[in-house]
C-alpha cells in the first residue's frame, strides 16, 4: 500500500513566521502492513493427475482481514486488460463534477457568510453589553476555550475541522472490524471496484500516526498564508478539489504503468496548498526545520519538489506516490496562475442565481449580493 506523506519539513522565515514542509508519499513498511493484517493468498500445491481441480479466484474483495495473518502487499488488477484506460472515464467525470460542486458550494457559503455578518455584528454588540452586566466567573472552561479559539488565525480555525476529520478516520483504522471497509472506501486504487468515493475519502485517511502528524503539521503551518490569500471559502474548495485531482493523477499513472496498489493520505491536497503559496510568494524564505541556518527561496523549493516527483514518476520510484504529489503541485500552480481568474472571478452569475432562488425572485438587490469578494 502506497502512502502519500511528507518527508522533509520546512519553515517560512522573515516576516512570515510559518512552517511548511515538502511532501512525499511512502509505501507502508512491512511491519506496518502486518499490523494492517491483509491476508496474502497462499499458492496451492500442484495437484496430481486424476484429481479434480477447483477454480480459484483471487481478488481484493475476497480477502478477509485477519489480525495475525501476513500482509497482502499489492492488489491484483481486476479481470480484463491491466491498462484499461476506459475505467478512468468515470473518475474523470467525478473529478470535474466534484470540483465544480466544490467551488459552487464555496460561492454560496461566502454569500451566506456575508449576509449574516451584519446581523451577527449587532448580536455581538448586544452580547458584549449583557456580558458586562453579568457577574464574571473564574476558571470558566468555556471562556478559556473561547479565548484560545479567538487567538487563532482565520486559517488555523479553518483547518481545525479538517484536522479533526483526519483524526477520526485515523482512529477508525485502529478498529479491526472496520479495516475491510476502510481499505475499500478510504484507499484510492484504480484496480478496485469502488473508484470515485475513495478519491475524496482517501484524502482524510492515514494509517500511521507519524504520517498523520507530519501532514497535519504542514497543513497547520501553511493555513494562515493560504487562507489570507484565498479566503476560507475558496481555500476549502481548492483543498477538497485538490484531493480528488491528485488522486486522479495517481490513477492515470498507475493505469499507464500497470503498477496497481492502494494509496492514502492528505499529501496530494497539501501539496496544492504548498505550491499555491510558493507560487504566490516566490521570494518567501524557507528553511529546513532541523537546519534553520540554511535558507532558500520558496520558488527554488517548489522547483526542487516538482523535479523530484517528476523523476519519481518517470523512473518508477515506488517508495512514494509521486504521481499524486506531482498532480497536487501542478493543480496548485495552475490555480494561482489561471484557475483563480477562470473559476472564482466568474462566480458572480451563479451567486446572482442563488440570490434569486434564495429571495424568491423578489427585490432588486441581487447585483449587490453577487459582487462579494
Amino acid at each position: 500500500m502506497a502512502w502519500r506523506s511528507c518527508a522533509v519539513l520546512f519553515r517560512l522565515t522573515g516576516e512570515d513566521v510559518l512552517r511548511s514542509s515538502a511532501k512525499g508519499g511512502s509505501r507502508i513498511p512491512h511491519s506496518v502492513q502486518q499490523r494492517c493484517s491483509f491476508r496474502k493468498v497462499t499458492r496451492k500445491p500442484e495437484q496430481k493427475k486424476g484429481e479434480e481441480e477447483t477454480p480459484h479466484i483471487e481478488s481484493l474483495e475476497a480477502v478477509v482481514p485477519r489480525r495475525t495473518s501476513p500482509p497482502h502487499v499489492e492488489q491484483r488488477a481486476p479481470p480484463g486488460p491491466p491498462r484499461d484506460f476506459g475505467r478512468l472515464l468515470k473518475p474523470f467525470v467525478f473529478t470535474v463534477g466534484f470540483t465544480g460542486c466544490s467551488f459552487g458550494a464555496a460561492a454560496i457559503w461566502q454569500y451566506e457568510s456575508l449576509k449574516s455578518r451584519v446581523q451577527s455584528y449587532f448580536d455581538e454588540i448586544r452580547a458584549d453589553w449583557l456580558e458586562k452586566l453579568r457577574p464574571q466567573k473564574r476558571g470558566d472552561v468555556r471562556k478559556e476555550i473561547n479565548q484560545w479559539w479567538n487567538s487563532l488565525s482565520e486559517g488555523q480555525r479553518t483547518v481545525t475541522g479538517v484536522i479533526a476529520a483526519n483524526a477520526v478516520v485515523f482512529c477508525c483504522w485502529r478498529v479491526p472490524a472496520l479495516q475491510r471497509s476502510m481499505l475499500k472506501y478510504f484507499t484510492a486504487n484504480p484496480a478496485s471496484k469502488t473508484l470515485c468515493t475513495p478519491m475524496l475519502l482517501s484524502t482524510f485517511s492515514h494509517f500511521s500516526f507519524f504520517h498523520l502528524a507530519a501532514n497535519m503539521y504542514v497543513l497547520w503551518s501553511f493555513s494562515s498564508s493560504a487562507v489570507s490569500m484565498l479566503g476560507r471559502e475558496q481555500f476549502m474548495a481548492v483543498y477538497l478539489s485538490a484531493g480528488v485531482v491528485s488522486s486522479f493523477f495517481s490513477y492515470v499513472c498507475k493505469t499507464a504503468t500497470g503498477r496497481f496498489g492502494p494509496s492514502l493520505g492528505a499529501s496530494g491536497a497539501i501539496m496544492t496548498v504548498l505550491a499555491a503559496v510558493c507560487t504566490k510568494m516566490p521570494d518567501a524564505k524557507l528553511a529546513v526545520i532541523f537546519l534553520p541556518m540554511f535558507t532558500f527561496s520558496a520558488a527554488n523549493a517548489l522547483k526542487a519538489i516538482v523535479a523530484m516527483d517528476t523523476a519519481g514518476v518517470v523512473l518508477g520510484w515506488r517508495f512514494f506516490d509521486h504521481a499524486a504529489h506531482l498532480g497536487g503541485a501542478v493543480f496548485g500552480i495552475w490555480y494561482i496562475l489561471f484557475g483563480h481568474e477562470l473559476i472564482w472571478r466568474n462566480r458572480e452569475p451563479f451567486v446572482k442565481l442563488w440570490h434569486e432562488l434564495r429571495t424568491g425572485g423578489g427585490g432588486g438587490g441581487g447585483g449587490d449580493a453577487g459582487g462579494a469578494v
